[in-house]
């Protein structure tokens, strides 16, 4: 008994002593700096990145897709699942122990008996009644079985990672939903009126060419420019019935449910977000922390499929007793204590194959962990283009709208007075209407970079 309880102390301590798993290195170099100017402020988060934006509606919409998306849903119960998958991994590190009671009767019917039976001269039913205890441990001499329990732990972890990239991806598509849609209200809107001056425009035509001092060919020019944009209203109001009904698929409802209030489109506003270093990446995107945490496992695993190529020895200690009464069952107690070593000699390659498959696996999750840091940085590195350019063109845009008004008032003045022709008004209409609708694209696009910012570093970074 002393020996069973030694080497088991033993089996323990080497279990205590080994190391813990190493952080993976991913043999890639990470840049100093981004390569589009940004500044590299001290950093902290902010988990609710999303009330930057100052839309309390919003901020509502976000609680409704946390709530009620069936997607994130699915994710946590991913995370439970691999919870539970830990604790069956790493049963085997304590002793296993089980209980039994048994109780039989056994009657010769007819013939010579068998063994209990003559053992009975009177031919007599016998009773049999026991009660075992039996403890079974096997003893982790290679670290398999730590190892197991180490990759369950890290799969929990990639699991819980891949539930914060759901998250930030599905409230960052929340959103951008939301944008897009006060967007393409906005466009609704300017549409509205540019249709309305140009029916109004179209009056003073009509008027004109009543009176004879418009041609036929004017008329017509004016008619056909109200007729189109009549035609813009319908395909801005399907864009914005998309867009909606992509925003209730989000929120995980039907479309008929969704109630919100619009707010004006410029009362929208994006926050001065920092991009930090490269290198703070690497723990901030939850789908980096995730490839990362698999390709721990799979070096775990690695030490599992050799492990299984060694001997395992086991111990087993039973405690039971016996009689053929149930008031004595416990008269009669034994004890047995046993020890097994099995080791695989011929499996025809069956485990060196497992081994090779873990080692392949982890060189596959090795390029896997390189691709999301790689394509972490692009997506930084594209974000951070989209709000310098797109800050370029707004500047340039703004005095392109002022002057685009200011030459169509000049114009339809000049016209009303008899002194330009209708040719100009209409010029002056169309880069009027143009400018106004890409006003709402860049500031809408604007948005989006700086979303498409939050979600590329993690999300809720924020400037101290």
């Amino acid at each position: 008994m002393k020996a069973h309880l030694t080497l088991i102390a033993a089996s323990l301590l080497l279990a205590a002593c080994s190391s813990p798993a190493q952080r993976p290195d991913s043999g890639l170099q990470v840049p100093a700096t981004w390569d589009t100017a940004s500044q590299a402020n001290a950093l902290h988060i902010n988990r609710q990145w999303w009330t930057a934006f100052a839309s309390p509606q919003l901020n509502q919409l976000i609680e409704q897709a946390r709530s009620g998306s069936h997607d994130l849903a699915s994710a946590v119960a991913r995370v439970r699942q691999a919870q539970a998958d830990a604790v069956v991994a790493g049963a085997p590190l304590l002793p296993e122990l089980k209980g039994g009671l048994n109780a039989s009767r056994q009657k010769q019917l007819r013939g010579t008996g068998n063994s209990q039976q003559d053992s009975n001269s009177n031919k007599d039913t016998v009773d049999s009644f026991s009660a075992n205890l039996t403890a079974t441990y096997e003893i982790d001499f290679w670290g398999g079985k730590r190892a197991a329990r180490d990759s369950a732990e890290l799969a929990v972890r990639a699991s819980e990672f891949d539930r914060a990239t759901v998250e930030l991806t599905l409230l960052s598509g929340v959103a951008m939903a939301y944008t897009q849609l006060l967007a393409l209200h906005e466009q609704q809107r300017i549409a509205e009126l540019n249709l309305g001056n140009a029916q109004s425009v179209l009056k003073l035509v009509q008027t004109r060419h009543d009176a004879g001092s418009a041609t036929l060919l004017e008329l017509a020019q004016q008619k056909s420019l109200v007729a189109a944009q009549q035609r813009q209203l319908p395909q801005v109001r399907q864009r914005a019935e998309e867009t909606r009904i992509s925003l209730a698929a989000l929120l995980g409802q039907p479309v008929q449910t969704l109630r919100f209030t619009d707010q004006p489109f410029d009362q929208l506003r994006w926050p001065n977000i920092t991009a930090g270093v490269p290198s703070d990446l690497l723990s901030r995107r939850p789908d980096v922390a995730s490839a990362e945490a698999q390709l721990a496992a799979a070096q775990a695993d690695i030490i599992v499929a050799r492990a299984a190529m060694l001997p395992t020895l086991t111990l087993t200690a039973n405690l039971g007793s016996g009689a053929n009464r149930a008031a004595d069952m416990l008269r009669n107690p034994f004890y047995n204590l046993a020890g097994g070593l099995i080791a695989p000699i011929f499996n025809n390659g069956r485990l060196s194959a497992g081994r090779d498959k873990a080692t392949a696996r982890q060189d596959e999750l090795l390029h896997t962990y390189r691709t999301a840091i790689i394509n972490g940085f692009a997506d930084v590195e594209k974000a951070l283009s989209s709000i310098r350019r797109l800050d370029e063109q707004r500047q340039w845009q703004h005095e392109e709208l002022s002057e685009a008004l200011t030459a169509f008032r000049i114009a339809q003045s000049r016209y009303e007075a008899g002194a330009e022709d209708l040719l100009t008004v209409l010029e002056t209409q169309r880069t009027l209407y143009a400018a106004q609708d890409l006003n709402v694209q860049l500031r809408q696009a604007r948005l989006g970079a700086s979303i498409a910012l939050y979600k590329a570093l993690g999300g809720g970074w924020q400037a101290l």
